[in-house]
């Protein structure tokens, strides 16, 4: 006996990103056409569908075009139009314009708030009929007997820190299904869980990540450009990191800036947060944001891994959809597209299957995705990030010339992925980094930033950041790497301080301060930090990232 409630669906899907609402639009879409009755839940971990949805962002309307052709009528929040594509190769002083690449460029796309989409998609599918669940976390997989996927339990509330049921204690409600889709974002910890169970990552390489650090920025308004994109490589980063900066022109002067680090840097010196504050310096880039002020922060790993990375999608009972599997287009720096398109295609699966008089298994998601318009994008896409992993900024940019202007995307290899968490260098093996103290205008600190994260955690329950090794911190982490968690994590969520009087340390962590990045599940070196969700409802509260 569990003690638990339950509620049975045709089909749960966690996660209300754009993965996970075009699977559930597409679902009702189709029972409408075909004059059938299918229910479909949505369960989302944010207090409210977009809260922990951050992204640049850019997006190509694809995807849209096919799930609802009248999406200008449904007046989707699609409000600029790209009117300029720049790429700057930049020097700590200097900045050399370089030619913009096809898969580049944006005429046709749309700066937005990725958040702001999401609701409104999720207003589109509720009024189709699908139940939406802002405020519950998926804690846990159910299974049948056999072992197949059952549906997923939503986290008891009410937990002491220990572990112990406090006065307000409530069981968590299981929902079954006959699939059910996983549509966390990127390194869901339910994704983890079932891509060991089920060995779906047996013929593929390991999954590489970046993470986005981001600011929402309010621009003097001769300083604001609407429409213009730019994109940067180059400093503040060594050639030996991966990443590049991003700024958006959007409507009512706001300014979407931000930097994406390669999470297979080599240096455990480096901070990517850091490296956002000092970028804000450059010459061509602190003049845009002077006389203005920042709006909202955030951070959030994205998966870069492409083609070679993606797992095989469906198991007994489910699958993996969006950036569960990871569908970003590291050319184009865009996966919103690819991710919708590959819960369509769940959908499209799920609702054969259900008509069948012996419904499958398992559904014929692989073959969908694989037959797509996704496989093809990313098939020209496959060597342009691991290129830069091998060659480094100079290399990388020289294989990627060739791949794309030379072989057309079709070059007769396949580069192939490291772990992240394999790159880090000890620290007395690499030059330290030094970084100025904010100044409070154009950078800032953590703390400072986090509150403009809005994230709130109760502080009395279990801590979601667990230590697979508690030693581990102090003779791996700290005795090799200098203690890399303290600046890989951009909000102030690890630290480390003084036992005792003879200068021993300790690791302590501010379960409270964590924006659900996901970067410490990543990148620590011994895997030794399982990220698991906290209370439903609970971490950032982005607004229009």
């Amino acid at each position: 006996m569990t003690g638990r409630e339950s509620m049975q669906f045709d089909i749960v899907i966690v996660g209300a990103g754009p993965a996970g609402l075009s699977a559930a639009i597409q679902l009702k879409q189709l029972a409408l056409q075909h004059g059938r009755e299918i229910s479909v839940c949505v369960v989302e971990k944010g207090a409210q569908v977009g809260a922990h949805i951050l992204s640049g962002a850019i997006l190509e309307t694809r995807a849209l075009d096919e799930l609802m052709p009248d999406w200008q009528q449904r007046n989707a929040p699609l409000k600029t139009q790209v009117t300029k594509d720049q790429f700057l190769m930049l020097s700590k002083t200097q900045a050399l314009p370089l030619p913009v690449a096809a898969s580049m460029r944006n005429a046709g796309n749309y700066i937005i708030s990725l958040g702001e989409f999401c609701r409104w998609l999720a207003i589109e599918a509720e009024a189709l009929g699908v139940e939406i669940y802002p405020g519950f976390a998926a804690a846990s997989i159910i299974y049948h007997d056999g072992g197949a996927v059952k549906g997923v339990a939503t986290g008891d509330m009410g937990l002491l820190r220990d572990g112990s049921k406090g006065p307000s204690f409530q069981r968590g409600m299981e929902l079954r299904a006959s699939y059910t889709f996983f549509a966390e974002g990127c390194r869901g910890h339910l994704g983890k869980q079932l891509m060991e169970k089920f060995d779906l990552r047996a013929n593929c390489d390991p999954q590489i990540y970046g993470i986005g650090i981001k600011e929402l920025w309010e621009i003097k308004p001769e300083n604001h450009r609407l429409g213009e994109v730019l994109h940067t490589i180059g400093w503040p980063l060594k050639s030996d990191t991966y990443g590049g900066s991003f700024l958006y022109h959007q409507e009512n002067n706001v300014l979407s800036l931000g930097l994406i680090v390669g999470l297979d840097y080599p240096n455990p010196h480096l901070s990517p947060y850091e490296e956002l504050q000092r970028f804000k310096f450059h010459p061509s880039i602190k003049p845009i944001l002077e006389g203005g002020r920042r709006i909202t922060y955030g951070a959030r790993a994205l998966n870069e891994g492409g083609l070679q990375s993606i797992p095989k999608m469906s198991f007994p009972g489910g699958c993996l959809i969006g950036c569960e599997a990871g569908f970003l287009n590291v050319a184009k720096i865009k996966g919103t597209h690819t991710a919708m398109k590959s819960g369509m295609l769940a959908a499209e699966a799920a609702f054969v299957a259900i008509a069948c008089d012996q419904p499958p298994l398992e559904l014929d998601l692989q073959q969908r995705v694989e037959s797509s318009w996704i496989w093809r994008e990313l098939t020209k896409a496959r060597n342009i990030r691991p290129g830069f992993a091998k060659g480094g900024l100079w290399g990388g940019l020289a294989h990627a010339a060739l791949d794309t202007y030379m072989f057309l995307g079709s070059a007769p290899w396949t580069l192939h992925h490291h772990g992240d968490h394999e790159t880090l260098k000890s620290a007395a093996a690499m030059r330290e980094i030094f970084y100025l103290k904010a100044d409070g205008v154009i950078s800032f600190d953590k703390a400072t930033n986090l509150s403009f994260a809005a994230v709130s955690h109760e502080e009395d329950q279990p801590c979601h950041l667990q230590l697979k090794d508690e030693q581990a911190p102090l003779t791996v982490n700290l005795a090799r790497y200098d203690g890399p968690e303290v600046r890989y994590c951009p909000a102030g969520v690890y630290e480390y301080v003084e036992a005792d009087q003879r200068g021993q340390k300790k690791l302590l962590i501010h379960a409270q301060n964590c924006i659900h990045c996901k970067c410490c599940d990543i990148k620590d070196p011994g895997q030794n930090i399982n990220w698991v969700t906290p209370n439903g409802g609970e971490g950032p509260n982005y607004v229009n990232m």
